[in-house]
């Protein structure tokens, strides 16, 4: 069913006017008891309003070095807020508001009010310029924004050029007197949720980049809620007791789901330090605050290692990996460090989440994992057919959440004949396992061979030498294409052709020796997302620029 059934609560149409056509649009699955949910809710209502109802109101939600709210306090804190949007900003329901903020209780409060309100949160990456921003602007027409008061100059420019954006009120400036903090200080904190039908839009999900343009996946109360029953649920199983913390923003669903929204659902509570993570910094914070769930991006855990064997971690219990493909010789690392199997998983803005994981004895070497409960997965060929297993193809999925973008040709690119397809390659075991090859545009060709990126770096990443690595497809006049990788060597290593020589011998010795980079570069950093993703396609840019120039 793609149609809502109960009145939509939202009378500010812009968004619903521009979802894709029915005939763009996936199949959505609700054939589990849990995905039966009811026409009316709001998210927000449901995850904190009801938690006193639950057992959960006196329990601790957000903590941070100046202290804790507890559910009931935090819902107190979310009204407030609610309130200045409504009565202050005179905001009605399907009005977006822009959120730019790192991680914080301030940001988490604000989300939370914004969609209790029926507003629609269109939160930005906290490294965005004035450009970006207002590219966002122009896309999601947000006619008010919530910003941490340390980054009010970027969103003050972009807003000059986009006068849609018609107030920006800071939090984390306690001492303004005009601050969202001292306006909401004066609020009764008594405000009833909006009564948004299930298909109500709950936030614009501006993707983060890794293939340039952004796009915006938009996601219902429904969408976020359906999410909580799949992998939270049946997978990642957290408990009230646990504390999280992690390094995605908030405003990456990543982020959004393992550090707010998943928590919430299971009664647990979310520490946001005041500082950025280093990767002996969150070994720290693990240990001061007792953490028992750690999100963070594969590279970050790979860094984490070392520090986790000089300070230890014995509070922790799950380690959840995603963003980007974790590499098994990262995997094994941690597990060599913690005693702990990472708890890897593959999902995508547009479809909110993780739909492939597997957690604990479930785990199979090399695999991400299997369909999360609630969605179902197949590897096909270019028409949509299924291939044989073991054979190499493309995902396709279906399950409760699926993509919709906003006004956006490249709908049809992601969603075939009722089918969401995310990009990746994918082989398919015997016994349901899906291995990770590449995105589809990081497969090399090569002399007729196909060879997904990163199972080079992931070989590379086995040399001692190897820090972080890129593994890209160079245009070649014999070949086609041939492998060319880009590393960052550890601290001491010298990248010199011995080196080379070393690195290509050892990715003979551990894949199949077609796969070997016959390029190898050697450089400071690799480009990457705010979220950590490994930017592929800048790595390409560079070399269609040396060989234009050359």
């Amino acid at each position: 069913m793609n149609t809502v059934t109960a009145p939509s609560a939202q009378v500010d149409r812009f968004v619903h006017d521009r979802l894709p056509p029915a005939a763009q649009l996936p199949v959505f699955r609700y054939d589990r008891p849990e995905l039966q949910l009811p026409d009316q809710l709001n998210l927000v209502e449901e995850l904190l309003d009801k938690a006193p109802a639950k057992g959960f109101g006196d329990r601790p939600l957000l903590r941070s070095p100046q202290g804790t709210l507890s559910y009931s306090q935090a819902a107190i804190q979310v009204n407030r807020i609610a309130q200045v949007l409504t009565e202050d900003l005179g905001l009605v329901p399907g009005n977006r508001v822009l959120l730019r903020g790192g991680n914080s209780v301030a940001m988490a409060l604000a989300w939370l009010a914004v969609v209790k309100a029926g507003l629609i949160a269109v939160a930005t990456m906290p490294l965005l310029r004035a450009k970006e921003l207002g590219d966002i602007i122009e896309k999601s027409q947000p006619v008010a924004a919530l910003c941490d008061g340390r980054l009010l100059d970027e969103l003050v420019a972009a807003q000059q050029a986009h006068p849609v954006l018609a107030d920006i009120i800071a939090f984390n400036q306690p001492d303004a007197p005009d601050s969202l903090s001292a306006r909401a200080a004066a609020k009764s904190g008594i405000f009833e949720a909006c009564p948004t039908a299930a298909d109500d839009i709950a936030l614009l999900a501006f993707t983060s980049g890794t293939t340039g343009k952004p796009k915006a996946p938009v996601t219902t109360h429904r969408d976020v809620l359906a999410m909580c029953e799949t992998w939270p649920r049946h997978v990642l199983q957290a408990r009230p007791d646990d504390v999280v913390v992690g390094s995605p923003p908030l405003a990456f669903t990543f982020g959004l789901g393992g550090l707010l929204v998943f928590p919430m659902y299971a009664g647990a509570s979310i520490y946001f330090p005041d500082a950025p993570f280093t990767p002996e910094g969150l070994v720290k914070l693990i240990n001061e605050v007792g953490a028992t769930i750690c999100y963070t991006a594969p590279t970050f855990y790979r860094q984490m290692a070392p520090f986790v064997k000089q300070h230890g971690a014995p509070t922790l219990r799950i380690s959840v990996s995603a963003g980007e493909a974790l590499p098994d010789a990262t995997r094994q690392l941690w597990k060599e460090a913690t005693g702990l199997e990472m708890l890897d998983g593959i999902g995508g803005t547009e479809v909110f989440h993780i739909y492939i994981s597997a957690a604990g004895d479930e785990v199979r070497r090399g695999a991400v994992g299997k369909a999360v409960p609630g969605f179902i997965a197949k590897v096909v060929d270019a028409e949509g057919n299924e291939v044989p297993r073991g054979t190499v193809g493309k995902l396709a999925l279906q399950g409760p959440v699926g993509c919709r973008y906003l006004d956006d040709v490249r709908q049809a690119d992601y969603v075939k004949n009722g089918w969401n397809y995310p990009g990746d390659s994918f082989v398919q075991d015997e016994d349901g396992y899906f291995f990770y090859q590449a995105r589809a545009d990081d497969m090399i060709i090569t002399a007729g061979y196909n060879v997904g990126g990163p199972e080079v770096e992931d070989a590379l990443l086995k040399h001692p030498a190897v820090a972080e690595c890129g593994v890209i497809g160079k245009p070649d006049a014999d070949r086609g294409m041939i492998v060319k990788a880009f590393c960052v060597l550890k601290p001491g290593q010298t990248g010199d052709a011995g080196l080379v020589k070393a690195l290509q011998d050892h990715v003979k010795a551990t894949i199949a020796p077609f796969k070997y980079p016959r390029e190898i570069e050697f450089v400071s950093v690799l480009p990457r997302t705010e979220t950590g993703k490994l930017q592929r396609f800048k790595l390409r840019q560079t070399e269609d620029n040396r060989s234009t120039t050359s």
